[in-house]
């Protein structure tokens, strides 16, 4: 459990470490590098590179900060992976539930799993669901499944953007964040594709974060990250959603 430098967040926990690629958004995945460079240090988890296993002795490491925290479940892995056992997926949600001053952001390319999961179990009240949407065929499938889930927040983490999603249905939604990709092999990301997102957001009085072009700029330019920035036509949007209780609309 470490700070972390995701800016939607501010602390990682990963009881479980690894994970296997399903769709296009994992083609040049940074969990997958860092586990390799994870596996020569020797840090626990990650004996076997990126494969997916649990990892017992993170399991109650929320329990060891008072402070209130916002914690992004697993961002080394997948919590909904298929090769997570179900008994120790309910051990999980059961330090989540004891720990209700944290708030536990959960992001899944599994939707379907997590659907199934708590069409059996209720979502605790300090839990935010999110999937990935990096394209039509296969994200926004996702949002769908998402969307007739009650949590406090429903959320979606559009990263990489690899097309233009056209017109997305954001109903129940209330948090989308929007990025590029990193990396050498980095796909680039069209501007059009991001403001078409950002003006449906602010249609829908939705918060929107954009976090970062990534490795190809706003002109399409291949450079650092870092210098391409974070800035959308010339202002920075990082918008985080106001918590009260979110209003689910019949579906």
């Amino acid at each position: 459990m470490r700070k972390s430098k995701i800016e939607w967040t501010e602390q990682t926990w990963n009881p479980s470490a690894g994970c296997t690629k399903i769709s296009q958004g994992c083609k040049n995945c940074y969990a997958e590098k860092m586990a390799i460079r994870l596996q020569a240090m020797g840090v626990e988890g990650y004996e076997n590179g990126f494969k997916f296993n649990i990892v017992p002795s993170r399991l109650n490491d929320p329990y060891k900060r008072k402070i209130p925290t916002v914690y992004f479940v697993n961002s080394m892995s997948d919590i909904f992976h298929k090769d997570m056992p179900e008994e120790y997926l309910d051990r999980i949600f059961e330090v989540i539930e004891n720990t209700p001053h944290h708030t536990y952001q959960i992001l899944t390319k599994r939707a379907d799993r997590m659907y199934d999961y708590f069409s059996k179990n209720p979502v605790p009240s300090n839990v935010w669901l999110g999937v990935t949407v990096e394209n039509k065929q296969q994200g926004l499938p996702r949002i769908d499944r998402l969307r007739h889930l009650k949590a406090k927040l429903l959320f979606l983490s559009i990263e990489p953007l690899l097309e233009d999603l056209g017109t997305i249905n954001l109903t129940n939604i209330g948090w989308v964040i929007v990025g590029g990709e990193s990396g050498n092999r980095a796909r680039p990301m069209d501007k059009e594709w991001v403001v078409n997102i950002k003006k449906q957001c602010e249609t829908e009085g939705i918060a929107f974060f954009f976090k970062q072009w990534g490795t190809w700029g706003e002109d399409k330019v291949k450079r650092s990250k870092k210098l391409n920035g974070k800035e959308l036509e010339g202002k920075i949007w990082q918008q985080y959603p106001k918590i009260i209780e979110q209003q689910f609309e019949v579906i």
